[in-house]
């Protein structure tokens, strides 16, 4: 996978630690891209409607196993009860895979037990007891089709304070995006609120045109002409592949001249897959170190 323009010092740097995403159907997947992810590289395990506990535990073990740092999800409008949430934990914890961990609202339009979304699943208590230290928390630069804006602030604020509150530490991780200009927005929005916490810009790994758009209408993110034209591909030819170069190219420039946009760095949402996201990944930072020998 050719990487068309110059890698500069600041885009590798961005994707230089890295974290990944995968479910709990990709153990095969890791497997095979275990040699082209950095050890230690965080990887988040997702807790979809159609995974059970053994798969989501699995998943997670093998993420440990291999030498990676497991992220795993916990979906709070999924989980029936306290007792499910502390059995999951208590899982996880056998496995050692509880020191990080996202807490999300989850899909269910409603919930299906006592937690209608990630902040009362932090205020519960229950996360300390089975060693966790840090929580991934949701960002959406380009907002969220079924929830107001203002709402998205305020559950950010009450979710960093609610943190600090537990004593531990927080990351905000984002929703894929397109366009860097609502990204950079969002993240100078995030500190001007006193929120200091690492960032992870969510992002596919290179996968099918079709593929790509198919999820930003999912998600309810701009996918119109001109934002796909800026990520750098081409709605004419939607049987093509596209990879983030472009982006995380974009990205690195506007956060090198942003003083204030703290940490940050890159989450791929791998769609085409560990492999082809982790080659990318190689690739993209090994192209700038071999432009630097030059």
């Amino acid at each position: 996978m050719a990487h068309q323009n110059p890698v500069s010092p600041k885009a590798a740097a961005l994707v230089d630690g890295f974290s990944l995403e995968m479910t709990g159907k990709d153990i095969p997947g890791l497997e095979e891209a275990r040699d082209m992810i950095p050890q230690g590289t965080k990887i988040n395990v997702t807790f979809l409607g159609n995974e059970d506990l053994e798969m989501r535990v699995a998943a997670a073990k093998a993420v440990k196993e291999m030498g990676f740092v497991p992220v795993p999800h916990l979906s709070a409008r999924r989980l029936r009860s306290q007792d499910e949430l502390e059995e999951f934990l208590g899982r996880l914890a056998e496995v050692g895979a509880t020191e990080h961990v996202f807490a999300v609202g989850g899909d269910p339009a409603e919930p299906e037990g006592p937690y209608p979304d990630s902040l009362t699943v932090i205020r519960s208590g229950v996360l300390q007891k089975f060693g966790v230290r840090e929580v991934s928390i949701a960002g959406y630069p380009e907002g969220h089709p079924d929830i107001p804006g203002d709402v998205l602030w305020r559950h950010l604020d009450e979710k960093a304070l609610a943190l600090a509150q537990e004593g531990l530490d927080a990351v905000i991780l984002t929703q894929f995006a397109f366009d860097t200009a609502p990204v950079m927005t969002w993240i100078d929005a995030v500190r001007d609120r006193g929120i200091d916490a690492p960032i992870r810009i969510g992002t596919p790994g290179p996968a099918g045109v079709k593929r790509l758009l198919g999820f930003a209408r999912r998600f309810g993110i701009g996918a119109n002409a001109m934002i796909v034209k800026k990520y750098g591909f081409s709605l004419t030819n939607l049987m093509g592949t596209a990879g983030p170069d472009r982006f995380v190219s974009d990205l690195a420039a506007l956060l090198a001249d942003d003083p204030k946009s703290g940490d940050v760095k890159l989450h791929f949402y791998t769609f085409g897959g560990l492999l082809a996201t982790s080659q990318w990944a190689r690739e993209f930072v090994a192209a700038q170190s071999s432009g630097a020998r030059r």
